[in-house]
């Protein structure tokens, strides 16, 4: 039975925000720290305080040093919070002392975003995915860590489309993760079969950072209503269409879920039979938003994905979106596309640039068929 999206035992979650701070140059901690927040908000958290360490690595016992441990309890008394948000992976250790000396409870970044996925999970596909990620996730970072699972309730970090009581032990767990896992091998065979349907026409997929206007840019090009939304990850269930790119040429477009900076691997693994489809593309539409600031450091993440996910080599077209609020420093280059799926603005020549890329993959194909006797 699945939890409700806000906790009805219990008031309004208020929580408090530490991380540690490793100073890696290459990788500020502002960008992903303001990033967690806005997840947090998404579901319905307010942010009391954010409370930053600066170390050199992590305390293997506490994350954070006994000290500043010691000093959670009566600051998270003083800010009458009810949950604490923790940056930084946990191990099942640092969890654990944790919850000796804080009896709040605690969601790490992982968890949240599982939470995330949870709340906007609306397909069986996606409630199905988004349960064997939390499973998978609880099997091995939560269960038998010692901790007193059951007191997370039903609020964030514990919300979710099936099976999501905590205290479930770990045969139950094997069981239903064998159970899903045999579930996505049926969505694979159907999605194999449903890839083979497409033809000849040029198949596409919209990839990108969450929340860079993927969905927006697809309602402009097919000229359709996909549910859109200003959140993290309002995009879970893989959308296509067929989009009509001139005199009897189309393309099969389709909307993807959102990558982010270290996505958890629970959820690429579960998500794997909608990423497969990234596979079976002749194009990969790179969506940036340009507008943003933070967007080098988004693309840098999602090249990673995809190189992970082995996609380099597949054909790619550049995207800016939001062009009409475009920025300088957003690394824009001569060869991308800019459009704003908002105005409409260089629509119509992304459009021409599919079309001549689907009419010369339609070409290709037809040199390559077996001449009839």
């Amino acid at each position: 039975m699945a939890h409700p999206s806000v906790p009805t035992d219990s008031k309004q979650q208020r929580a408090l925000v530490v991380a540690v701070d490793l100073r890696d140059p290459k990788r500020p901690l502002e960008p992903e720290l303001a990033e967690f927040e806005a997840l947090a908000r998404a579901v319905g958290v307010t942010i009391c305080e954010r409370i930053v360490q600066k170390r050199d690595a992590p305390d293997p016992a506490t994350l954070i040093g006994s000290g500043l441990l010691a000093e959670l309890p009566a600051r998270a008394a003083a800010l009458d919070c009810n949950l604490l948000l923790v940056f930084n992976e946990l191990r099942p250790r640092q969890r654990k002392n944790i919850e000796k000396a804080l009896s709040l409870p605690i969601v790490d970044r992982t968890m949240l975003i599982l939470d995330v996925f949870a709340q906007r999970a609306r397909s069986h596909e996606g409630k199905l995915q988004v349960e064997l990620a939390q499973l998978r996730y609880r099997s091995t970072k939560l269960a038998g860590s010692g901790a007193d699972l059951s007191r997370l309730g039903g609020g964030v970090g514990t919300r979710g489309p099936g099976e999501t009581k905590l205290e479930v032990d770990r045969r139950r767990i094997a069981a239903r993760i064998l159970l899903l896992e045999k579930r996505m091998a049926e969505v694979r065979r159907g999605r194999a079969t449903r890839r083979r349907e497409g033809g000849e026409e040029l198949r596409v997929a919209l990839v990108g950072y969450t929340n860079v206007g993927k969905s927006s840019l697809l309602n402009a090009l097919a000229r359709s209503d996909i549910f859109v939304a200003d959140q993290p990850f309002a995009t879970l269930d893989p959308t296509t269409r067929r989009v009509y790119l001139g005199p009897e040429v189309f393309a099969r477009i389709s909307d993807t879920v959102g990558f982010i900076t270290d996505l958890p691997s629970e959820l690429v693994e579960a998500f794997r039979a909608t990423l497969e489809e990234l596979n079976e593309v002749d194009l990969l539409l790179e969506v940036l938003d340009a507008s943003n600031p933070d967007t080098p450091r988004q693309r840098a993440a999602v090249d990673t994905i995809l190189h992970e996910l082995q996609l380099d080599a597949t054909p790619r077209f550049v995207v800016f979106n939001k062009g009409d609020a475009a920025r300088d420093d957003v690394g824009i280059t001569a060869d991308a596309y800019v459009v704003s799926a908002r105005t409409g603005a260089g629509i119509d020549a992304l459009r021409g640039a599919l079309s001549e890329r689907a009419s010369g993959e339609r070409d290709r194909l037809q040199r390559a068929r077996p001449a009839t006797p």
